[in-house]
């Protein structure tokens, strides 16, 4: 969505632009964010004790705070509306400095993060607590309003620098232990391989191997190795089963030669000794890809079964890479389960 150059008189460029989303995929994103603001002792005293002549600060403040995250799209003229899953307000109390920390936790299932509608529940909430303390006393503070942490999205997690855990304030509040918030492929041992002859005689850069082995790590797996052959069936088949059978990984991912032309022989190298294909998840690969890049429809990305392992055939594109993870990486774990014993009742 761009603004039109009828709105700016100065210049034919648009001054700003709303970014289209329409192509991520929709995952879970949470955030925190914290602010504090400072009463004087008689505002502080009748917060705590609900004796404020309004009513109870902190019922308002919370549902203000809701209210607020609910209504974000509708005051920050950029940001996008999001169908929020949950809203979180809480408030640790300082009796030393007569101050609070109010926290907003911020919940959903969306193609982008959900941090500014927790600093429009703090700001909510802040605000409030401002209004209904003024009459008491007039001497308030509202000071170091800040986003703590956000999680979720390809990117995984972010925390503030400054960022530290609240004393008294709920470890719910926390970040994810890892920097994977997302972590489907905990306990899975990877390896990675790149097909490509320029990449393999050094006359082109290996932009796809390292990213699938950064994102795989972001995801909680444990990358074993980065290898890189040739477009050549049995250095691709050598490669695999050496790194199942001797490396003994759960699952082997390829980037390259899954396209149409002559040299591109992934798919054939891998269906040749594989014991069963796992159809859904080409069609996955190509359909999320497809959302970004229609030619994804010409990708024989594939993945199979090979001994108790699972091999997975992506393009040589970063993008196709990137994506290629964060769709498929939600159903390893229990493919691997199922492969080796596991039930579905274990999801």
């Amino acid at each position: 969505m761009e603004t039109t150059t009828h709105s700016h008189p100065w210049g034919d460029r648009n001054s700003f632009r709303m970014i289209d989303v329409g192509a991520k995929a929709a995952t879970h994103r949470r955030a925190v964010a914290e602010g504090s603001i400072i009463l004087a002792e008689d505002a502080f005293n009748a917060l705590r004790d609900k004796k404020n002549p309004k009513g109870d600060v902190l019922s308002l403040a919370e549902v203000a705070g809701i209210m607020a995250a609910k209504r974000t799209a509708d005051s920050i003229p950029l940001c996008h509306p999001l169908p929020l899953d949950y809203v979180r307000l809480s408030f640790t109390l300082h009796e030393e400095t007569k101050s609070l920390t109010v926290f907003c936790e911020a919940g959903t299932t969306a193609k982008t993060g959900v941090e500014m509608e927790a600093l429009a529940g703090v700001n909510g909430a802040l605000l409030t607590i401002y209004d209904l303390s003024k009459a008491v006393n007039p001497a308030i503070t509202i000071l170091n309003m800040r986003l703590n942490f956000k999680e979720g999205g390809k990117s995984g997690i972010w925390k503030h620098p400054d960022y530290q855990m609240t004393a008294g304030a709920s470890e719910s509040l926390a970040p994810s232990k890892s920097s994977a918030v997302n972590l489907s492929l905990a306990n899975l041992s990877v390896a990675v391989i790149t097909i490509s002859d320029k990449i393999a005689d050094g006359t082109l850069e290996d932009l796809s191997g390292p990213l699938l082995c950064d994102q795989l790590a972001n995801q909680g797996a444990s990358v074993k190795r980065h290898d890189v052959v040739t477009n050549n069936k049995k250095n691709i088949q050598s490669a695999i089963l050496d790194l199942i059978r001797d490396q003994k990984v759960d699952v082997v991912f390829t980037t390259g030669g899954t396209g149409l032309s002559l040299h591109d022989v992934t798919p054939e190298a891998i269906e040749e000794i594989c014991s069963r294909k796992i159809e859904g998840f080409g069609e996955l690969l190509r359909q999320s890809g497809a959302k970004q890049t229609p030619t994804s429809y010409l990708s024989r990305s594939l993945a199979c079964v090979i001994d108790h392992s699972i091999v997975v055939a992506l393009p040589g594109h970063p993008n196709a890479v990137v994506d290629g993870v964060h769709v498929l990486a939600p159903l390893l774990g229990h493919s691997i389960n199922i492969l080796r014993g596991g039930t579905h009742a274990e999801i």
